[in-house]
């Protein structure tokens, strides 16, 4: 049995061997497809970058930082770009050069290199005079370098070019141009060899302004002395800056601190022609653009890199683009853009309030348009309300009347008894005092007694005539401090002999207190009258002891008071309830269904509420509630 198991257990090792030497051809199968001809195409491409003087030396730097971005921005395959200084530059004589070339051939020997990229006018030469010792067979381009550094006779059938042209003669107009007062021009340049060529080349391509302006240089001066001279400038002066990389005390100036230190210090505007400049210190004008140069010599590179023949490359020189203007230079020197020449750029310009602030100006002239259109709206909305509200009230107002004189007629036959009363007493008495007089020995006390019953039912008379005026009088509203006790009470005043020719007894309980409210008193008082009048109808059937109505007043709390009318008729269906306040709605049969409308409308437009309840006990009870007014409000 052992020996079976141990035989089955060799054979699965075996097939696991087996599945793994498959697996290990396979991968091989796998590399050499993947990297046979197709896939080394994919293998890195050594690239040297060649500076004239350092790293850090403008323009060059600039250039070296564009034409890498430039290099992996085109680039199908991955680049090893490889990156060498010519610092022997900085000097006159050649001497210096050999223990580069030594370097570079020892660096290269092993390693060879896919191009070289030379930056600037000294590696353009460097790379032309070693060729042959050190890069006899290596393409080359040859980038950021006037057309006149080129030795365009030693070019081999492995070098391409990708110059530059600097129109000086162009530069010095664009100077006069913005600033056409200017006499003269200082030409900063240092000593090294570069810098002499650039002074001669400057010199004789400018002679046609030499009747406009005055050149002088500065390859003689220290940077100092140069600094302490830039800043006691004549009037009408300019600077243009060309290249300061040695001074005339063979002091080495890398980057861009040497042109901002003279920018700080210059009583005069500076000017140049090469972008890597522009941004800090000059006014601007036509430039060499860094981005043009490093884009057309990436593409060279790529075509070279790709197999063409750098020979068979013929790339147009880089000209001056459209000119660009420094915003900043302008304001300070007092440059206006109707100087500038046509098609200019301003850049840095200092945003207006409206270009920096313009969501927000936007943002708020909206809300105020808005906000104006909604101002507008709601006051014409408030008058065509209150217009509306003119015309209900007074609408109400005649309604209100109306239902005053139709309540009022309903009683005139109550109101002409009683008023007949004390007109039948005061002829009665006057009778009673004529015959009194008339007699022989007249009781002049007797006749007294009987003028003072005259006087007294005259006014009883009158004051049932003022009242019955007051409330058919047809007025304005008009809202006035009231004390609610006072105008319920003369309701019940006015109703007692209506009542009790009825024989219904109403009975007024007023609160302790005052109760101040604001109001229309004709108003108030016509509410508490149709109430009064209603619960009289409402017991009209009742037996003798129902027969009654009782009024009470009453503080709720601190804002406001309580109007309560109770009958002890049938009350009102809890179907009717909500009803009896609409317009038209009655329970009589001669009845409009206006007064109660009326009443809830009056009483609403004095900001209280009306409403209607049964019973407990029979009956129902009408309640409003009015607000106190203010100077109650304190007392509570």
């Amino acid at each position: 049995m052992q020996i079976v198991d141990a035989s089955r257990a060799q054979r699965i090792i075996m097939r696991v061997h087996i599945r793994r030497i498959l697996a290990t051809v396979g991968l091989i199968v796998f590399l050499a497809v993947s990297f046979g001809p197709a896939g080394f195409a994919a293998e890195s491409k050594r690239v040297m970058l060649l500076y004239s003087f350092g790293r850090d030396f403008n323009p060059w730097s600039e250039y070296a930082k564009a034409i890498r971005t430039e290099l992996d921005r085109q680039s199908p395959w991955p680049l090893d770009i490889i990156e060498n200084s010519l610092i022997t530059a900085r000097f006159s004589d050649e001497n210096p050069e050999a223990p580069f070339v030594e370097y570079l051939r020892a660096l290269f020997a092993k390693h060879p290199l896919d191009l070289i990229v030379s930056i600037g006018a000294p590696a353009a030469s460097f790379v032309q005079r070693h060729r042959q010792q050190l890069f006899a067979t290596t393409p080359m381009v040859l980038m950021a370098v006037d057309q006149r550094r080129v030795q365009y006779s030693n070019l081999t059938a492995n070098d391409a070019v990708v110059a530059v042209r600097i129109n000086y003669l162009s530069a010095f107009e664009n100077i006069l141009q913005v600033l056409p007062d200017t006499k003269d021009v200082v030409v900063v340049v240092g000593s090294s060899p570069i810098e002499k060529f650039w002074k001669e080349a400057i010199g004789k391509e400018v002679e046609p302004l030499a009747n406009r302006i005055k050149l002088s240089w500065t390859d003689e001066l220290s940077f100092e002395a140069l600094l302490k001279q830039a800043s006691a400038l004549p009037p009408h002066t300019a600077i243009f800056w060309e290249l300061m990389i040695v001074d005339a005390a063979g002091v080495v100036f890398e980057g861009d601190g040497p042109l901002k230190r003279l920018h700080a210090v210059a009583n005069a505007p500076i000017f140049s022609y090469d972008e890597s400049f522009f941004g800090s210190a000059i006014v601007g004008g036509p430039l060499l653009l860094v981005a043009d140069s490093s884009r057309e010599t990436a593409a060279v590179a790529v075509r070279i890199l790709g197999g063409e023949k750098p020979g068979e490359i013929s790339a147009p020189p880089v000209q001056f683009a459209s000119p660009v203007f420094d915003w900043r230079e302008m304001q300070r020197w007092g440059i206006t853009e109707n100087r500038l020449p046509p098609g200019s750029k301003i850049l840095f310009r200092n945003p207006t309030t409206w270009e920096q602030y313009r969501a927000y100006i936007l943002a708020v002239m909206a809300a105020i348009l808005i906000q104006s259109a909604l101002i507008f709206w709601l006051l014409y909305e408030h008058r065509r309300r209150r217009t509306a509200e003119v015309e209900a009230r007074q609408r109400m107002a005649e309604l209100a009347h109306m239902n005053r004189h139709a309540t009022v007629g309903e009683l005139s036959a109550s109101l002409a008894h009683e008023i007949n009363q004390p007109l039948g007493a005061i002829l009665a008495h006057a009778e009673t005092a004529e015959l009194m007089i008339n007699s022989s020995s007249p009781n002049m006390d007797g006749i007294k007694e009987i003028l003072a019953d005259i006087k007294r039912d005259d006014q009883r008379a009158g004051e049932i005539i003022r009242r019955l005026r007051s409330i058919l009088k047809k007025t304005p509203s008009e809202v006035k401090d009231l004390d609610l006790n006072e105008v319920v009470s003369e309701v019940f005043d006015f109703l007692s002999v209506q009542a009790s020719a009825r024989k219904i007894t109403i009975s007024n309980v007023p609160a302790p207190q005052e109760l101040q409210v604001q109001g229309d008193r004709i108003q108030i008082q016509q509410v508490i009258l149709n109430l009064i009048v209603n619960g009289m109808d409402a017991v009209s059937d009742a037996s003798d002891g129902q027969r009654r109505i009782i009024g009470r007043t009453a503080q709720l709390d601190a804002a406001f008071a309580e109007v309560s009318i109770s009958d002890f008729g049938p009350g009102i269906s809890a179907g009717d309830l909500e009803k009896v306040f609409d317009p038209f709605f009655t329970t009589k049969t001669k009845g409009l269904g206006m007064g109660l409308s009326i009443a809830r409308t009056i009483i609403e437009a004095h900001g209280g509420r009306i409403w209607a309840e049964n019973q407990a006990t029979g009956g129902a009870v009408f309640r409003l509630v009015l607000p106190l007014a203010k100077s109650v409000h304190k007392e509570v």
